[in-house]
């Protein structure tokens, strides 16, 4: 590359930051958000092009960072630092949701509070997951716990460890719940038996089950607050 292009490349990624520290990123198309993000891993390379390959290939902003690492690897252009970099984004916005959060007093007592809760919990899952909070007698969470980790489309629920964990916080109730990472947010009919399975279970040991949450993305499903799912949780 010639001196002249070197030049005019590093005036394009200085005009691309000074922009962003003015305007934020609200002004910028989403090619130009993988531009500016792929300057941390390819210092010589146009950016530009290869984040129009990748918006190309997932067809979205959100697609590109839920795509596998391996996947992402097979893009011209997108090396394993690359990769790692994009898989990094949602996880580490998921850790600042849950950072911000963390010394509040987090009450959960009510369908919308739980799933916009475990919303932020499952970004950037791209496998199922059961998560449960322990909560005390005014719905305070006491304890959040991942019972289990599945694959892209079934998770087990882990009846021992949740139990184990209720109890050993004195908790007076839970709140499981659980994503789809590429369905949406409805139970299937072993989320229900399983459901079922677990608020009997807890019930002789006098915990509530308030609710089970299921999450596809930013939307979520409370099933105490559906009227076709309410009678298991009376």
């Amino acid at each position: 590359m010639s001196d002249s292009s070197c030049n005019l490349h590093e005036n394009h990624r200085a005009r691309v930051r000074k922009r962003f520290e003015h305007e934020g990123l609200k002004s910028f198309a989403d090619h130009n958000v993988l531009e500016l993000l792929l300057f941390y891993s390819i210092p010589q390379k146009d950016t530009n092009n290869i984040a129009h390959r990748l918006l190309d290939e997932f067809g979205s902003l959100s697609a590109v960072f839920d795509a596998p690492k391996d996947v992402l690897m097979n893009i011209v252009g997108v090396g394993e630092n690359t990769a790692t970099l994009i898989k990094l984004m949602p996880e580490l916005f998921s850790r600042y949701e849950q950072d911000k959060i963390k010394n509040e007093s987090i009450i959960l007592d009510s369908a919308e509070s739980a799933g916009k809760y475990f919303v932020s919990r499952f970004i950037g899952a791209n496998t199922e997951k059961l998560y449960a909070v322990c909560l005390d007698n005014n719905c305070k969470v006491k304890k959040f716990v991942e019972v289990s980790d599945g694959n892209p489309g079934y998770t087990d629920l882990n009846m021992r460890k949740l139990v184990s964990e209720a109890i050993n916080t004195n908790s007076s109730s839970v709140i499981i719940s659980h994503n789809h990472p590429s369905g949406v947010a409805a139970p299937s009919a072993a989320d229900i038996d399983s459901t079922r399975t677990l608020i009997m279970t807890l019930k002789k040991l006098d915990i509530r089950v308030n609710d089970h949450i299921i999450v596809a993305g930013k939307n979520f499903f409370s099933m105490a607050n559906s009227r076709k799912f309410e009678y298991l949780f009376l």
